[in-house]
């Protein structure tokens, strides 16, 4: 049976609401939960960016039982390896060992703001990579000391280490990833139902462990009301990894996004509150082999009503898949 998850979607809630929300997702039944890792929102209309790592730990103190993941954090720029090492095992305790590490190359949206340019793909695959190797060293205990290509550690050392270390996801979106993803990480992560993903990540070792996918939702009893949402807030979404990786702000996503009209959305992302319309969204996913899907409901403030109706009527229809 596929898990259902919960996203706590970062960039349209703030800190608060968000901790509010995901007690409400573990109340109501969810499998498990996510968390965006931004410093910006893709557009003005969604309006927050907490800090992540933050809401992480307040999560891990007012939930008891659903489990808490990073769907994803960049290594490699805004943050040192060393660093997200030291902040994943605070993660790991704190919640009694419900946490994984999920990790990405990151998004120009979010690492500009370091001043420090915005490499090639392929030197951003490098730098993961690299940054994996530093997290798994510092979670083994005892110092660490790396001087590569791209980081330098010196004499470093986690203090507090949980007795098991976060499991380390590594999302993808193309050979090279799923490649790094194969040998490196514990588990996938992608946004897409691309089932050639998953057979080639599986190819470079991944096969047997998890694969978690992301899909974004807009439930509302009035359909019109909920498509209108999902074009402010999430008509981004259908620009694909390789053109959202490269967009350096909010403008640049609204420039990109100028022409997609409501109807475009309608037809990628289920909107209304048809129960089959949402169930036929996740069966791709399914079939091509996630084990599990986190959902994202857009719209800050239609959280504890998407809750509710999950409860009520989505959950158990989509656990049939």
């Amino acid at each position: 049976m596929v898990k259902i998850g919960y996203t706590m979607m970062t960039e349209q809630a703030g800190p608060k609401d968000l901790v509010e929300h995901v007690v409400h997702a573990e109340r109501v039944g969810f499998d498990f939960s996510v968390t965006s890792d931004h410093y910006f929102p893709w557009l003005d209309a969604q309006g927050h960016a907490p800090y992540a790592w933050s809401v992480l730990g307040a999560a891990a103190q007012a939930t008891s039982r659903i489990p808490l993941m990073t769907y994803v954090t960049c290594p490699t720029m805004r943050y040192h390896p060393a660093v997200v090492a030291q902040k994943a095992a605070t993660v790991q305790l704190l919640s009694d060992g419900r946490f994984r590490l999920g990790l990405g190359s990151g998004e120009n949206l979010n690492e500009h703001v370091i001043g420090g340019g915005w490499p090639a793909a392929d030197v951003r695959q490098e730098m993961l990579g690299e940054a994996v190797e530093i997290i798994r060293a510092l979670f083994a205990g005892g110092y660490v000391d790396h001087h590569g290509t791209h980081f330098d550690v010196e004499s470093a050392k986690l203090w507090d280490l949980p007795d098991r270390p976060p499991p380390i996801g590594i999302a993808v979106s193309g050979a090279q990833s799923c490649a790094l993803a194969g040998q490196l990480a514990d588990l996938v992560i992608a946004t897409e139902p691309k089932g050639e993903l998953l057979a080639e990540f599986d190819r470079h070792g991944g096969a047997g462990k998890p694969r978690v996918g992301q899909l974004p939702v807009s439930y509302d009893p009035d359909r019109d009301a909920a498509i209108a949402r999902a074009h402010e807030q999430f008509r981004w979404f259908g620009g694909g990894w390789k053109v959202n990786s490269e967009l350096p702000g909010t403008a640049g996503f609204a420039g990109a996004t100028q022409f997609v009209r409501p109807e475009d959305v309608a037809e990628s992302i289920p909107c209304g509150d048809d129960v089959g319309a949402f169930v036929d969204a996740v069966r791709p996913y399914v079939e091509a082999g996630f084990t599990e899907v986190a959902l994202v409901q857009i719209g800050g403030e239609t959280q504890h009503a998407f809750l509710d109706w999950a409860q009520d009527k989505l959950l158990a229809a989509l656990r049939e898949l």
